[in-house]
């Protein structure tokens, strides 16, 4: 399918040096990006530069590699408000990824909790908006419930309506954005609307969202939202917690340490305002430049762009996978309500499952990387009647030959497993 929209992949794919290599004799083909993207060359490069030119703690030395990497970071924390729509940079909190974004607002704000007190989830979420819940619960008596789905893998607000599931008791709502499993767009502002009309709190799970369209935390009626940086075209190591200021400012530490202080005595101390309150020790400094230099990038294509391209690479999937004999695309069958994460299963034509592991290893020996398992959401597998699933997944350096690849792969897996090769 040619590209009339002007978006130049071709251009794009130039900037990630990853792209150009093989696996054995095969050019690489890369389906694994809800796992973690890869990173152009202007990112690499300002790690580099920051370690070779830049490095020193922040906000400590007072010499000038000292302000220059402070500088750095704090230029980081304003792009990343500039980003996703926030007042002021200081409701940017760093972590070292989504989930401990998650776990620092499950952790403060079960502070605030008590037995009988009601959060909010959804079956489908991740590992990491789940757990966190489940210790808060544990440790305060308080009640979690969540939303199911439907047959389409669409939350069943019908059900959540008749089970009356957002009420007077309900004190958290943490929902994912989008699926990392079935690609599904989560109706967020409007459950943020239910949220707040009990007076609860809407913590958003954003991270297979950000990397993909414009975020706007003010639009989505986020009080809290996470997201991570290696799947957006940045480092690993780095995340980010955002956070109405009001609400930071009312909520306790999450970790102990320098610089999250006013005042130490051996009597007791005095905490920080936000953000610093809750980046405890040397934070990501060099991941946060690096997080920078992507929302640079990603900034400079455009989210509009970026969202567009990623809309037909969707549909496009859903069509050619759908001819796939024996494959089962998870999820919402209208491309229009789902992202590019596609979960299936694979059956042969004598009726055999292929393990999502054997359909990951072959594809693998073709040059093609996939994800098999149940991509922590193993509560969402097991509600969807299985153990583990494949999953392929775009993103803005995509390309309709490579899912072609995959639809190819996937036929030659099934024949392997059918005993006709």
């Amino acid at each position: 399918m040619p590209d009339t929209t002007g978006y130049d992949v071709t251009a794009i794919r130039g900037d990630f040096p990853i792209l150009a290599r093989q696996v054995g004799d095969r050019q690489v083909v890369y389906l694994d990006s809800a796992n973690t993207s890869q990173k152009p060359q202007v990112v690499i490069d300002a790690l580099s530069d920051y370690y070779s030119h830049h490095n020193a703690n922040v906000a400590r030395a007072m010499h000038t590699l000292g302000m220059e990497a402070t500088g750095a970071f704090e230029a980081a924390r304003q792009k990343v408000a500039t980003f996703i729509g926030a007042a002021r940079p200081e409701e940017v909190i760093f972590t070292k990824n989504a989930s401990e974004a998650l776990n620092l607002a499950a952790r403060t704000l079960g502070e605030g909790l008590a037995a009988g007190d009601e959060i909010v989830i959804s079956v489908m979420e991740h590992h990491s908006n789940i757990v966190p819940w489940q210790l808060v619960a544990e440790r305060t008596g308080a009640v979690l419930r969540w939303y199911d789905i439907t047959s389409d893998g669409l939350l069943d607000l019908d059900k959540a309506e008749a089970e009356n599931l957002i009420n007077e008791r309900t004190k958290v709502v943490s929902i994912t954005a989008v699926s990392n499993v079935l690609g599904t767009v989560n109706p967020v502002a409007d459950i943020a609307a239910k949220a707040h009309a009990v007076g609860a709190v809407m913590v958003v799970d954003a991270a297979q969202a950000a990397p993909h369209a414009t975020v706007d935390v003010a639009a989505l009626g986020a009080d809290l939202l996470a997201f991570t940086g290696h799947k957006m075209l940045g480092p690993t190591g780095i995340g980010v917690l955002w956070g109405r200021y009001d609400l930071l400012a009312e909520l306790p530490p999450f970790l102990g340490g320098g610089e999250m202080i006013k005042v130490v005595k051996m009597t007791g101390s005095t905490f920080a305002a936000p953000p610093h309150r809750f980046e405890a020790g040397t934070p990501p400094i060099a991941q946060a430049v690096g997080l920078g230099a992507a929302i640079d990038y990603l900034n400079e294509i455009g989210l509009e762009n970026i969202a567009t391209h990623e809309e037909r690479l969707t549909a496009y999937t859903m069509t050619r996978l759908s001819r796939v004999p024996g494959l089962r695309i998870l999820g919402p069958k209208d491309p229009t309500l789902r992202r590019g994460a596609f979960a299936f299963s694979l059956t042969t034509a004598d009726g055999t499952e292929v393990h999502p592991h054997d359909v990951m290893q072959l594809l693998d020996s073709r040059g093609i990387a996939v994800r098999g398992g149940h991509h922590c959401a193993r509560p969402l597998h097991e509600r969807l009647g299985l153990a583990a699933s494949t999953r392929a997944s775009v993103y803005l350096y995509t390309t309709t030959s490579e899912i072609d690849e995959l639809a190819h792969g996937l036929g030659w897996v099934a024949e392997f497993f059918g005993g006709k090769l």
